[in-house]
C-alpha cells in the first residue's frame, strides 16, 4: 500500500519534472497585473495576479515588484520554483520605450529567469488576437492603444500616449470627460445627468461642488478615477443622455486610432481581423463597439471577425509564442 505522502511526493516530483520546461507570460496594465505559467506543451499550471505594473505611473521599481509578486504566485499555484521557469514574456502597459522597458527588465533580473523579455502589453496582445497573422487589435482599459501588423510583418500603434496627451476611450477617459460634463451641468454651462449623483457616491461627497476636493486629492490615482468609468457606463446603459454621448465619443475615438493603423499599414483593401480587450469594451459592450465598428468600416469594409479576445487567450499565446521561439533557439528539455 503506498501512503499518502508518498503520492504525494510522486505527484509533486512528477509536476516539477514536467514544469522543467514551463514558461511564463505576464500582462501588466494600469489596474492589475495578471501572470500564467504553461509547461512545454501548452497546459496551463498556474495563475497569479497583482497590482498595477504600468512604469510610466507607478514607477520601474513598482511595476518590477508588482510582476515579480504576480510570477511568485503563479509560481505557487503551479507548485513549481521560479529556477524551473525556462523563459518569460512581460507585457506591460506604458512600456512602448525600448529604454524604458529595458529598465524594467535589468530590474527584473533578481528572478533569476535567464531569458526575459519585456514588451508593451499591446504587442502580447495583437499577438494573442492574430496568432501572428495580419490584423489589429484594440485595447481600452484604465487607458487605450491599438496595435495592428500587416502580411508584410510591419508593425504600427495608435495611441498610448497616457492621460495626460491621450488616452482616448479608455476608463480614465471616460471617467474625466463624465466629470468636465458635470461641471459644466453644476454651472449651468450644460445638460443636466443623473452622472452628478452617480459622482457624489462614487467619490464619497455629498454635493457635485464637493468633487473639486475629491478629485484633486493627493492621494487620487488613475486607476481610482477609470474606476468612476463603469458608473459612466451604468449610466449610459440607463439611457442618461449625456452619458450615452461620452460613451458614443469613446468609441469613436478608439474607431479613429484603429483606422489611423490601418492607413499605415495600407490595410484598406484587405480582408483581415480586429480583436479587441479590456474592461471597457467588457462593460460597455455595443455602446462603445457600435461607433468603434462603423469607423472601422468606412476605412476597411472588409475587415472581419471583431470579437473579443479574453486575457487567458492573449497570455496562453503569448506563452505558446515563448515556447515555440525557444524550441528554434535550443531544445527544450522532454522530462
Amino acid at each position: 500500500m503506498v501512503s499518502t505522502e508518498r503520492r504525494s511526493t510522486d505527484v509533486l516530483t512528477a509536476r516539477r519534472l514536467r514544469s522543467r520546461g514551463a514558461v511564463v507570460g505576464v500582462d501588466g496594465g494600469g489596474s492589475k497585473t495578471h501572470a500564467v505559467i504553461v509547461d512545454a506543451d501548452g497546459r496551463i499550471l498556474g495563475e497569479g495576479t497583482s497590482g498595477p505594473s504600468n512604469p510610466l505611473r507607478v514607477g520601474i521599481a513598482r511595476a518590477a515588484a508588482a510582476v515579480r509578486e504576480a510570477i511568485d504566485k503563479a509560481c505557487e499555484a503551479a507548485q513549481v520554483r521560479r529556477e524551473d521557469i525556462l523563459a518569460a514574456e512581460v507585457g506591460l502597459a506604458g512600456a512602448r520605450r525600448t529604454e524604458l522597458r529595458e529598465r524594467v527588465r535589468e530590474a527584473l533580473g533578481s528572478l533569476g529567469i535567464a531569458e526575459l523579455e519585456v514588451v508593451g502589453d499591446a504587442d502580447i496582445a495583437l499577438y494573442g488576437a492574430t496568432d501572428g497573422e495580419a490584423g489589429v487589435v484594440v485595447i481600452a482599459g484604465t487607458g487605450s492603444i491599438c496595435c495592428g501588423v500587416n502580411a508584410r510583418g510591419k508593425r504600427n500603434c495608435a495611441g498610448g500616449w497616457g492621460p495626460v496627451a491621450g488616452d482616448e476611450g479608455g476608463g480614465a477617459w471616460i471617467a474625466r470627460r463624465a466629470l468636465r460634463a458635470i461641471a459644466h451641468a453644476s454651472d449651468g454651462r450644460g445638460p443636466k445627468t443623473s452622472l452628478m449623483v452617480a459622482a457624489c457616491a462614487y467619490f464619497h461627497v455629498t454635493t457635485p461642488e464637493d468633487l473639486s476636493t475629491a478629485i484633486y486629492a493627493p492621494t487620487m490615482t488613475n486607476e481610482r478615477l477609470a474606476g468612476f468609468g463603469k458608473q459612466v457606463i451604468e449610466a449610459a446603459k440607463a439611457k442618461d443622455p449625456v452619458a450615452r454621448e461620452i460613451m458614443a465619443e469613446a468609441g469613436s475615438e478608439l474607431g479613429l486610432a484603429v483606422a489611423a493603423v490601418i492607413r499605415t499599414l495600407n490595410l484598406e483593401p484587405e480582408r483581415f481581423q480586429v480583436a479587441y480587450v479590456g474592461g471597457v469594451f467588457a462593460a460597455g459592450g455595443e455602446l462603445i463597439l457600435g461607433p468603434m465598428c462603423e469607423r472601422i468600416q468606412q476605412i476597411a469594409p472588409l475587415a472581419f471577425s471583431i470579437y473579443q479576445v479574453s486575457l487567458m487567450e492573449i497570455l496562453d499565446l503569448s506563452c505558446r509564442e515563448i515556447v515555440t521561439a525557444i524550441s528554434i533557439s535550443r531544445k527544450v528539455p522532454d522530462n
